[in-house]
């Protein structure tokens, strides 16, 4: 055993293993010298689980993503990036299937992860192992009305049953969740009913006669013909549907409001959230983003300000609005609004957050649009005269949130190039005036439009 005698600082000396320079070895007896670093087998330990892992990523991708996503499943952050890392990979994500979900994430048909059961709130153990008991007993649920009737109710409440609606996991039994979610109304008592008459041994006495006016006829292959139903309904908006998914997920899954802005938000904002902490103090930044919740503050002077919890594709984080900024932007801080977002970064507790200098909503952004040709481009002249034009029109500085694009097109192909931020204008309708009086083909596009 040796021991050691004392530390200090003896100068640098070689290190023929995986270690670092400096003040990193110390003396132990008779002067001998020791690095003080990770040894060659942790170091191999590590490479051969990065081995491993990179080759069941390469060779069984939706299994491996499954895995991750299940042992990351109560880091929010981490699921919302591994989801848009499926996306860019192929895999869809799929919101719970009440007839195909399992516990955790379950890969089906080689190119699919289901949400599973777990990952719904309000549904808990005992309903889980209720649902798959009965699902493996009886086959698929049919309908609404055959789920509550075989389920023991005791363990599943009015409340599991409509958060199973609302995120989608009975869309494929009926599409029409707002339709569902009425009939449950009348579905889960005419249940209870049934499930009371057979504990106490008494069947249903329309069950023998085959038929009810108000009550279900139930066939050999478990389905139902006739069940209380409230009147028809229309089914709940896109927005809507969405707004429960997250409520109940934490995620939104069978869409996204920003999916449809992937293309224009890559143009005009390269970074995205799970980049952000990256990036170095005062940069400037611009993101679009899902507005989820603010928190309004009061300063120690009585003015208010407020902490914003954002979202993109790839992440969350948090934002910052100063009471200036807050009073001139504050009506437009509606919560589920898609928002286009101006700052800068700032670091406090080693941990980056976005300051707020300005927003608007997606729905309002327009953009400058220009169409050039490759001579149009590499002519000097021309491309002085472009400039001059957008700079003559950027206004106030502060309040020059238009950006300009350049559509350069070719014969052979079509290319999209963002001016930078400092050619962004103010008086969108008096640049393209502008451009067009010079020559140049130019028209305005709406940022949702595009």
């Amino acid at each position: 055993m040796v021991k050691i005698t004392g530390r200090k600082f003896v100068g640098r000396e070689n290190v023929y293993d995986i270690g670092v320079e400096g003040d990193h070895n110390f003396v132990i007896k008779n002067g001998l010298i020791a690095s003080n670093c990770f040894n060659k087998s942790h170091s191999t330990a590590y490479g051969y689980v990065t081995y491993q892992t990179a080759y069941l990523k390469a060779n069984y991708p939706l299994e491996y993503m499954a895995a991750l996503l299940t042992a990351n499943s109560g880091d929010t952050d981490k699921v919302q990036k591994y989801i848009n890392n499926c996306s860019n990979m192929g895999i869809t994500i799929d919101a719970p299937d009440i007839n195909r979900s399992g516990l955790d994430f379950t890969p089906i048909d080689g190119k699919i992860l289901l949400f599973g059961f777990t990952a719904v709130r309000n549904v808990g153990q005992n309903a889980i192992a209720c649902i798959l008991s009965a699902r493996d007993e009886g086959g698929d649920f049919k309908s609404l009305a055959d789920f509550c009737d075989r389920v023991d109710l005791r363990a599943i409440n009015r409340r599991t049953v409509e958060s199973l609606i609302q995120c989608g996991a009975f869309d494929k039994i009926q599409p029409n969740r707002h339709q569902l979610i009425c009939d449950l109304e009348l579905v889960y008592d005419w249940a209870q009913s049934r499930a009371k008459d057979r504990a106490i041994g008494q069947g249903n006495l329309f069950d023998y006669l085959g038929t009810s006016n108000n009550t279900s006829k139930q066939t050999g292959n478990n389905s139902f013909e006739t069940v209380p139903k409230a009147e028809p309904v229309a089914d709940l908006m896109p927005q809507e549907k969405l707004r429960m998914e997250k409520e109940l997920l934490g995620f939104y899954v069978s869409d996204h409001p920003l999916k449809s802005l992937k293309p224009a938000a890559s143009l005009l904002t390269p970074i995205n959230l799970s980049q952000f902490k990256e990036q170095t103090k005062d940069t400037k930044v611009c993101a679009v983003v899902m507005l989820n919740n603010v928190k309004k503050v009061m300063t120690k002077k009585g003015d208010q300000m407020a902490i914003l919890q954002i979202e993109d594709l790839t992440g969350q984080s948090e934002a910052v609005v100063f009471a200036k900024t807050y009073e001139r932007i504050s009506e437009q801080l509606e919560v589920d609004a898609r928002l286009i977002v101006w700052g800068k970064v700032d670091r406090r507790d080693d941990q980056n957050q976005l300051i707020v200098e300005d927003i608007e909503k997606v729905e309002q952004v327009q953009m400058v649009m220009v169409e050039l040709n490759p001579q149009q481009v590499s002519d000097i002249q021309t491309m002085h005269n472009l400039r001059t034009i957008l700079q003559e029109h950027s206004g106030d500085k502060e309040r020059a949130k238009t950006p300009v694009v350049g559509i350069i097109q070719s014969e052979t192909s079509r290319e999209l190039v963002r001016f930078g931020w400092q050619y962004c204008v103010q008086d969108s309708r008096g640049t393209v005036q502008a451009l067009q009086n010079a020559r140049f083909s130019a028209h305005l596009k709406s940022l949702t439009g595009s």
